[in-house]
């Protein structure tokens, strides 16, 4: 089964937030296929989980001060900072493609085992907590899913070149930690890789066996749906 490479970001970020969505829809309906996707935000912007809250995650005096937006993204996990230096990659993966992927906590261990081992020549990565990848205990790449009856979609984030003071600012210490935080404050718990983006890409479209593709009508045509049902919408952003 081919693995369609997609690289690019789209000039809004709800329209970023939506593509990896309709992706994902897509190949549900069986009107697209798996796919890697990488793009990269160029400015900070806090993005809430489908189950963050706004209140409890982040600080919004400082996002309000500095002219922070604040987005919602359909997949589980903790509220992140997005910025330049920090490569975003989203994978839709079919179940038949793995008998892991069919399970949320050995879908963590297939996807991020194949990322660990293709940065081995970069750094000593470890899996870390369910969803995290670490370097000597340090978090360089934070994951999180939203899985359908037949795919998944796999969002992860990899630090490479990030503002990593700006995580404190801008975002409250989560309420779940994973063990191996062990209580750090945010500038004592994550760090950079020592890469470029274009060496990130290059490894990791490697690891999944993805070859350069197109988005597709059924995809693009997914996107502006999204945005007036959900990724536009006050109200479901700040929900929680």
């Amino acid at each position: 089964m081919r693995i369609a490479l997609l690289d690019g970001t789209l000039p809004t970020l709800d329209e970023n937030l939506a593509l990896d969505e309709a992706l994902l829809l897509a190949a549900e309906a069986g009107q697209g296929g798996e796919a890697v996707r990488f793009w990269e935000w160029p400015s900070p912007a806090v993005v809430l989980g489908a189950g963050g809250s706004v209140a409890i995650d982040v600080n919004e005096a400082a996002c309000r001060a500095d002219g922070v937006p604040i987005h919602r993204r359909a997949s589980g996990g903790g509220t992140v900072l997005l910025g330049r230096g920090c490569l975003l990659f989203s994978l839709v993966l079919s179940y038949d493609r793995a008998a892991e992927l069919r399970d949320v906590n050995a879908s963590y261990r297939w996807i991020l085992g194949r990322v660990r081992d293709a940065l081995r020549p970069i750094a000593p990565l470890d899996v870390a907590g369910i969803s995290d990848l670490a370097v000597g205990g340090l978090k360089v790449s934070g994951n999180a899913q939203q899985r359908k009856a037949r795919h998944v979609l796999h969002h992860g984030s990899l630090l490479y070149a990030f503002d990593l003071p700006s995580v404190a600012r801008y975002l409250k210490p989560p309420e779940r930690q994973p063990a191996y935080r062990a209580g750090r404050d945010h500038g004592a718990f994550v760090t950079n890789l020592p890469i470029d983006a274009r060496t990130l890409k290059r490894f990791l479209a490697a690891a999944f066996g993805a070859e350069a593709g197109d988005l597709t009508a059924a995809v693009l045509e997914r996107i502006p749906d999204l945005i007036a049902e959900r990724y536009g919408r006050a109200d479901w952003v700040r929900r929680r």
